[in-house]
């Protein structure tokens, strides 16, 4: 029943004129999640993290991009730190440990591509 309610979502946002940023709310002490695109080749969530909020240290198979949409975050790779604001990108490597913290507020788009 949750992926179908996922399909319609993604149905409903097909051909629409959107802002990332709109698309996933903020809520208190949480993470927030959206997918868009949820396909074999790859996917498309967006997500939005409130100020202290993270993602502990893992890893993917796949390279995957992050965007940030709004606000503010550390990004971890491989143990090296970095803070990205506002239109900020950075490309974590596959198999390499990573994670994520707001250091503000923020929200990001995450594409994976698994081809």
């Amino acid at each position: 029943m949750r992926h179908e309610k996922r399909q319609k979502d993604t149905v409903d946002l097909l051909g629409q004129v959107l802002k990332p940023v709109d698309l996933v709310g903020y809520q208190e002490d949480s993470i927030v999640s959206r997918t868009v695109i949820d396909k074999d080749a790859g996917t498309l969530t967006l997500f939005a993290f409130d100020e202290g909020q993270g993602l502990s240290e893992h890893t993917a198979p796949f390279d995957a991009l992050v965007y940030i949409l709004d606000g503010e975050a550390e990004v971890t790779i491989s143990g090296k730190s970095t803070n990205l604001k506002e239109g900020g990108i950075v490309i974590m490597p596959a198999n390499q440990p990573h994670a994520l913290r707001a250091i503000k507020r923020f929200k990001m788009m995450l594409i994976m591509i698994k081809s």
